[in-house]
């Protein structure tokens, strides 16, 4: 592999991971004690396929409103630019297990959602590009290798 890089994903062999999994990306200790955490939740095999941006863009709209009914240590969640997964920062908690239950609980409450919050103008810089539908087939297919998501790298 090339030189070691300043970003942590740009150093992971993205050839060898299997999607979905969930993986602690990175640890960060702050000067006051505090520690980030910071998730990988890849939900597409990268360079094989992506999500489509309304679906992603309601996904991120959903989770983000979501997860926090479930966890009061949430930073953000945001998603990849490569369009395969999102970040979820959370400060000051490192059970990994209870992460995953956090994930599992928010996708399930994606799939009841009857429509994506702040989806308007006011609320979003590109209200017009949404798909509840297209969430809720992210969620779906997410939740199905819920058994899984702790399996980073093929056997």
């Amino acid at each position: 592999m090339a030189e070691k890089m300043n970003v942590e994903s740009f150093n992971l062999d993205h050839t060898k991971v299997k999607a979905p999994y969930v993986r602690l990306a990175g640890v960060t200790k702050g000067e006051s004690g505090d520690v980030i955490h910071k998730y990988d939740l890849r939900f597409k095999q990268p360079n094989k396929e992506h999500m489509e941006m309304p679906a992603l863009h309601s996904l991120e709209h959903l989770m983000a409103e979501k997860i926090r009914n479930h966890h009061d240590n949430i930073v953000d969640i945001g998603p990849m630019g490569c369009q395969t997964g999102f970040y979820l920062t959370v400060l000051n908690h490192d059970n990994y297990e209870a992460i995953l239950d956090t994930i599992e609980k928010t996708l399930n409450d994606v799939l009841e959602a009857d429509a994506v919050p702040a989806c308007n103008e006011v609320q979003c810089g590109w209200a017009a590009s949404h798909s509840l539908e297209g969430a809720k087939k992210l969620a779906e297919e997410m939740l199905k290798k819920r058994s899984s998501w702790d399996k980073v790298f093929e056997a």
